[in-house]
């Protein structure tokens, strides 16, 4: 603004060669500048992402509010146990934390940073889990290359947290596969931040034009034979333009220029610059990069699925089971060291209405096969095989 403005007054600039009495002079500033992106590491997921960006925002909630629906079952020695600490510990991780709050937590911080960790901490004996947040946490690396501890550290207060203790492993780091990094996740968040800042800017562009009458910018152009503006011209006329035309307060009020200066449109019309279909398409990448499909999230022009059960159903296959079956089976060894005795953590996907449906219609098919043995339809069902009677039958 102020450079354009010293062009209209001649400053910084040599004699002007002698023009013909009818030239005018062009009035205009246009920089080619490159993009300019955001840091990237949690808090820039975090601010930039959930909590300033409504794609990113619900695709997140989405995952984990899904993730944390399926309840887990404890199977040791191939029976399924309704009845076992571990199972009262995981319903209730701690005092003031529920499993839907906890699981939830856990797999935010999974998808914004790529890692989590849950520490237990032991009261009399009674054990409590705990969801750190990751940007808090640092993991501390030996000199053979292998994590030996982790530094926690809030508010200026660290404290050590033993790799190892008196019944297993404290803490549980939970991550996402990087492929340049031993000891850090890669999340969803990173992948898709060139998509949310895209789609933040074309936010704010469409609020800055509406603040400015739904107009986009333009330039003064002057008639060179009457010669630069007077001080007085200059101050009156830089004031008038910021006090005067801008703003929604002021759309529409016409421009009153003397002196031959004339004012011509040179910026894009929304259409021309294709802002909303560019915001369209950044909105459909954030919602790949988490593995959410757009049609879920109610996003314009998306047709790579017939309908919303479709679409519903991909995401659990495709998104929520893998995440759930990684997150199940970190948990099951983990709780085994605590408790010293061996099983297993598994979702219970059967309860899952999006895809009950799916898994009884395999069912119905496998059951109908007549070339199978009933044994053999238990163990395609996934079924334990059935005990055989006493006496052959």
């Amino acid at each position: 603004m102020a450079l354009w403005f010293d062009r209209l007054r001649g400053r910084g600039h040599s004699a002007a060669p002698e023009q013909k009495a009818q030239a005018t002079g062009f009035i205009t500033l246009m920089r080619q500048q490159s993009a300019k992106w955001s840091g990237r590491d949690f808090a820039a997921h975090a601010k930039l992402g959930m909590m300033a960006n409504p794609i990113a925002y619900r695709a997140v909630r989405l995952i984990a509010e899904s993730v944390s629906r399926v309840p887990l079952e404890l199977v040791q020695h191939d029976k399924k146990l309704a009845d076992h600490p571990a199972l009262t510990l995981l319903k209730r991780p701690n005092g003031e934390t529920s499993w839907p709050d906890f699981v939830e937590e856990l797999t935010t911080y999974l998808l914004l940073a790529g890692s989590a960790y849950v520490e237990m901490v032991r009261v009399d004996d009674h054990a409590q889990l705990f969801v750190l947040r990751p940007d808090r946490v640092t993991p501390l690396i030996g000199k053979d290359g292998w994590v030996n501890g982790y530094l926690y550290e809030v508010d200026g207060h660290k404290r050590k947290i033993k790799l190892d203790g008196a019944h297993g492993r404290t803490l549980l780091h939970l991550k996402q596969l990087h492929p340049l990094s031993d000891h850090a996740g890669l999340p969803p968040a990173a992948a898709a931040m060139q998509a949310i800042e895209t789609h933040n800017t074309a936010c704010d562009w469409h609020k800055a034009l509406l603040d400015n009458a739904a107009r986009p910018s333009g330039a003064l152009v002057y008639n060179a034979q009457n010669g630069n503006l007077s001080d007085e011209q200059f101050a009156r006329l830089k004031r008038e333009l910021a006090d005067g035309f801008q703003g929604a307060a002021n759309a529409g009020r016409p421009m009153v220029l003397e002196g031959g200066l004339d004012w011509k449109s040179i910026g894009y019309s929304p259409r021309d610059m294709d802002f909303l279909a560019a915001k369209d398409s950044a909105a459909r990448d954030i919602a790949t990069a988490f593995g959410v499909p757009p049609m879920m999230l109610c996003l314009p022009g998306d047709n790579t699925y017939a309908n919303y059960r479709e679409a519903n159903r991909a995401f659990w296959r495709q998104t929520i089971i893998p995440l759930l079956t990684r997150l199940s089976a970190a948990l099951g060894p983990w709780l085994s060291e605590h408790y010293q005795e061996p099983f297993e953590i598994i979702p219970d996907f059967d309860s899952v209405e999006a895809i009950a449906n799916e898994r009884l219609g395999r069912w119905t098919q496998i059951d109908g096969l007549n070339a199978l043995t009933d044994r053999e339809k238990r163990e395609l069902m996934g079924f334990r095989p059935q005990k055989t009677r006493r006496g052959g039958q």
